[in-house]
Parts: structure tokens; sequence; C-alpha cells
């Protein structure tokens, strides 16, 4: 099964514990408006929270109202409870530290999370249809050379948001913001412009190229990115090379160059930066060039409703801009320029006209930036406030990941490509497989080693979470063991082999659990079945949860505790040989249990394999 396969597609949106907030809300409200409280169901639905682990399962604090209604938490809650009339989802209500616990019959709980699982297969965990739109904009990277692991943060952040917000039923649009024109870029149509023979010799020698063509298996990115650190650094140094850019550059953002010429070498290279994101599942549906909001007018016609903003200001030189103070940026730099004292326009003018298209689209605008963009997102807010847009662009900034002896670099040429880190993952997933099973032929260990490799080095980004930076560290990264997608794919393949046991041939499908086991519940659960049984059910609100807060780290914390306590209900208790009064519940749990893990898995982008 793939990442795709599992997708939750929306169709059957159901979380277990919805009918039990709603319920609990029903049974609260007339005793607390016998206490003088006004308000509404769904208030109360809001403000309930999970119970403390033993002391219950729903409780509401008091504390929020004691002061209103004239009581001390503690008595307010017991005359809550007192009033509250038990029901067959709750058999018990009781106060304590002034909460309102409510405790629900597991058995029935357990029963309704099993089938919600089961007959939602793949649709487990989604959410109900949203009627509005979304566009996040991830990755957007500078095509000068092949995608480094640092900035495969940014594409592993926003691809799994794209699936969280899709499985909680937003439409979304993903978007690559394509810099064609910018600096960076006009450095490589520069020095590709011209014959490999008449390269400075500095740059030919750095660059360190296989001959005068691309060898057949040397990838785009990689071959026209080895110019680039050596470039800039000769550029910096000779005037005349400097010169010669910016009059290449002037050419370029004119018009004057047709875009076929200057978009051949970053098409090239993002075509190869994508090949290597299409190895961890990350995909886009739209493409951006930021040339087009030169040459359509865009950019001239914003910074026409820029200059009459009261924001706006111009320099003793010539140069234009907003004032941002009110936006974070710095008192001793507090205009967001958009355009030079030479006339041409900055990447702000055009990222403005890029913010007003998507908001012109899009119901909500998410960004995905590295923390050196803060800035630069506060003044492209502070523009389009000046252009008159009311609204801005959610931005979701994650740390750097860094190498041990410092920050990545690209123009320094020190980084770590995302390739090797993926090639390597490869190898040595082919070494744990093999160690696993030596039966597998040479074909099926490829296939396994690619999905645990690249899974590897996906989780590894995605678990920490996104405001906080990472030292990438080889042993770290590709561990099998402990926090790691492949921990993970483990406990679903080892799920897959009991139910493949459990229902007959290895060609056969997998045991479909028949309905009448989801009634077969144990008078009394095992710690560990009760504890799988409550993490089964919390990933429908997780996935809410996660679509608001842009939390997307907890997904892979999530996919781990739900490995932990299903390896931890297998050891303990036997499944396929255990008596038949649980065996047809502990068949319908590992059901469960696989179908969750897969669901899951496809959120943040790993292959859920049945094999390893």
């Amino acid at each position: 099964m793939t990442a795709t396969d599992a997708a939750p597609s929306g169709k059957l949106p159901t979380d277990p514990w919805g009918p039990l907030r709603a319920r609990a809300s029903e049974m609260l409200r007339p005793s607390l408006e016998h206490a003088g409280w006004k308000g509404t169901v769904e208030e109360l639905a809001r403000v309930l929270e999970p119970g403390p682990e033993g002391k219950a399962d729903l409780a509401v604090p008091m504390f929020r109202w004691s002061k209103t209604l004239g009581k001390r938490p503690d008595d307010l809650a017991k005359a809550i409870a007192s009033g509250i009339t038990p029901s067959p989802e709750f058999p018990r209500v009781s106060a304590e530290g002034g909460f309102v616990n409510f405790h629900m019959d597991l058995r029935a709980f357990t029963s309704t999370t099993l089938r919600m699982v089961l007959e939602g297969k793949g649709s487990y965990g989604a959410g109900a249809a949203k009627a509005g739109s979304v566009c996040v904009e991830h990755t957007s990277a500078n095509p000068t050379g092949p995608l480094h692991i640092g900035r495969s943060r940014n594409t592993v952040i926003g691809d799994t948001l794209v699936r969280v917000l899709r499985a909680a039923g937003w439409n979304v649009v993903s978007q690559f913001y394509v810099d064609d024109v910018g600096r960076q870029a006009a450095m490589l149509v520069w020095i590709w412009s011209k014959p490999l023979s008449e390269w400075p010799p500095q740059i030919r020698e750095a660059s360190h190229l296989p001959g005068d063509e691309r060898p057949p298996g040397l990838k785009a990115d990689h071959w026209y990115g080895r110019a680039y650190p050596p470039t800039a650094a000769y550029i910096k140094e000779h005037e005349e090379a400097a010169r010669s850019l910016a009059e290449l550059s002037a050419r370029m953002e004119s018009g004057a160059m047709p875009k076929e010429e200057y978009r051949k070498v970053p098409k090239e290279i993002l075509d190869g930066i994508l090949s290597s994101l299409a190895r961890m599942h990350a995909a886009f549906d739209e493409f951006v060039w930021e040339s087009d909001f030169l040459f359509d007018g865009s950019v001239e016609r914003v910074a026409e409703k820029v200059r009459a903003s009261s924001r706006y200001r111009r320099t003793d030189d010539g140069a234009e801009g907003v004032d941002a103070t009110d936006f974070g940026l710095p008192k001793e730099a507090p205009l967001a320029y958009f355009r030079r004292a030479d006339g041409t326009y900055l990447y702000p003018a055009r990222d403005l006209a890029y913010h007003l298209q998507k908001f012109a689209r899009f119901d909500r605008v998410i960004d995905v930036l590295g923390e050196d963009h803060k800035l630069h997102a506060k003044g492209v807010a502070a523009l389009l406030e000046a252009a008159g847009e009311k609204r801005s662009a959610e931005v979701l900034t994650y740390g750097f990941i860094n190498l041990p002896e410092g920050r990545m670099t690209t123009r320094g040429g020190r980084v770590v490509n995302l390739d090797d880190v993926l090639d390597e993952a490869h190898e040595r997933a082919v070494q744990e497989v093999r160690k696993r099973r030596e039966d597998l032929p040479s074909e099926e260990v490829e296939r396994i080693a690619e999905s645990v490799g690249s899974g590897a080095v996906r989780f590894h980004i995605l678990r920490v979470q996104p405001e906080k930076p990472i030292v990438f560290r080889w042993e770290e990264a590709l561990s099998f063991e402990g926090k790691s997608a492949p921990f993970v794919q483990y406990a679903h393949a080892r799920a897959c082999s009991i139910l493949r046991k459990a229902g007959g041939s290895e060609t056969s499908p997998m045991l479909v659990v028949p309905s009448p086991a989801l009634e077969q519940i144990p008078p009394t659960l095992h710690p560990k079945e009760e504890a799988l049984v409550r993490t089964l059910s919390q990933l429908p609100g997780l996935i809410a949860r996660v679509s608001e807060s842009r939390s997307v780290h907890l997904l892979a914390l999530y996919a781990h505790e739900v490995a932990e306590r299903f390896n931890e209900f297998y050891q303990e208790l036997r499944v396929l040989n255990s008596e038949d009064e649980v065996r047809p519940f502990r068949l319908a749990l590992t059901c469960a249990a696989r179908q969750v893990l897969a669901n899951t898995l496809a959120v943040i982008g790993v292959d859920a394999l049945e094999r390893m």
C-alpha cells in the first residue's frame, strides 16, 4: 500500500469523540443554566477537554465561570455534577478539583471507534468538506542548483500541511513560486550563455564539470548548479563581470530577452529538483513564474496603488517603499522597499503582485518560509496593506537545518544535497531489509528500501517542531529505531502480516473483520487494549487541530505513538493464538491499528508498507 492509496478522501467524516462531546454538552447545559450560566451547547463542546488519565474521559473546568456565577470552582463543580443525570454514554459524572468529570462507557466507545475506523477505511480521520479554498506556497527554491537538505524542510512541512488541509476537508492548491529573473537566476544565465571554452578559468576549474557536455547519469540540477557558487564568488571580485551581469539582469527584467532564453537553465534545474522531491512523494499543483508579473503589468499596477497610500515614502535618492514600523520592521530600517533608486523593481514588488493574485483566488493564503524570511514577510504584509488588501498571509516559519560544523550555505558550497541523503538512506535501508528478509528477491528489496529510506528522511525532518532548528546528523536521520519512519512502517507491516495469516494465503486479501466482531467487545479491556483504542480514536480530532494550528510535527509524533501502542499490545497479548472469546476482537483491533497507521502515514507522506 502506498501513501496515495491510503490517503483520507473526506468521504466519511467521523470522529469517535464528536458524539461524546455533543452528549456531554447537552448533559451540562441544564445544570449550568440553573446556576445562572447563559450560553450555547456549541460553546460547551469547545471548552470540554480530555480528562486527566485515570480520572475522567472528558472534563470541563469551572474556573472560567466561578467568578461570574459567584461560587468557588470546587463548590460550583460539585453543584453542577450533582444536578446531572447519568446517561448510557456517561454512566458516571463526578466533581474534583474544580472540574466536572465525565466517565464514558468504555465498551460502547471501543465498539464505536472500531466501527468508524473499519467502515471509514482510508477516509477515517477526514473532516467534512469545507466551502473555502486554500493556497499553500512552499519550497519555492531558487533554481540555481540541486536542493539541499536544509531547503527540503520547507517541502516536508509544506507538503504535509497540504495533505492535512485536504484531509480536513479544504480545497487546496499547492504552488511553487519560481524566481526566474532575480540576480541569482541571472548569474547562471550569464555563465551558461557562454561556451565552456570562454568561461573564466577560476569558474571552470571550481565547477568540476566532467567534460563539455552533461553525462547521461548526471542530473541537470547538479550539472548546471555546479557553476553557481564559483560564479557568485567570481562576480563579487570582478567589477567587469558584475557590470555584465547587471546589464543581463536588466535585459531579463525589461523583457528585452525572450523568456525562452533565460528560462531554459532554471527550467532544467527545476525539473531536477522536482525529480528529487518526487522521491519523497512531494508534488505541486501549480508553478508561478516571477517574470510573468513584470510583463503582464501587474507590478506597475500594484506600485501605483502603493503610491496612493499614506504609508508611501520616497527617499532622497529616489528609492520607493512604505513605512512598515507597525509591522515589526526595526526602527533603524523602517521602510519596506519595493523599487530601487535606479527605477528597477525589487523582489518584494513582484511578491506583492503575486500575493494579490493569490488573495483574488483563495480564501486562505499560507506561506511556508525559513526564519531568515521573517522580515521579508513583514514587509510584504505592509505592502499589502498599503495596496488596499485587508487580509494578510498566514506565515508558517521554520528553523534551519544545520550541519555539525555550522549553517549550510549554497553560495559557500557547504551543503548536503537532498539527492545524496536519499541515496545514502536507500543504501542503508537495503542493508537493513536484507538483514531481516533474506528471502526477498533483489527487486523487492530495492523497492522496499526506497520507501524506507525516503520515509526515514522525511519523518526525521517532520518530527521536530517547525520553529526549532535541526542539526543534521546522519546517524539520527537514518536511524531505524525509535521515533523514525521505519519504526512506524514496520508496525504497519507487522499488522499486515498478522491479518494475512488470519485471512488465508499470501496472495489472498488481508483479513476483513466481519461486523459481528465489532459487537464482541470483552467485558473488561486489558490496559494495552484500552490504550490502543484510545490512541486510534484521536486521529480525526488531531487532523482538525493541525489544519488550524499548522503544527504538522504532531502527526509524526502521533504516528510513532500509534506504532508504539500497537507494538505494546502485540507483545503483551496473543492475537492469532488467543482464546476464542477474544480472538475476533483482537483481530478487529489489529485491523483498525493497521488502518490508522496507513492513514496517518499517508497524511505525512510516507509509504505504508505491507512487507518489510
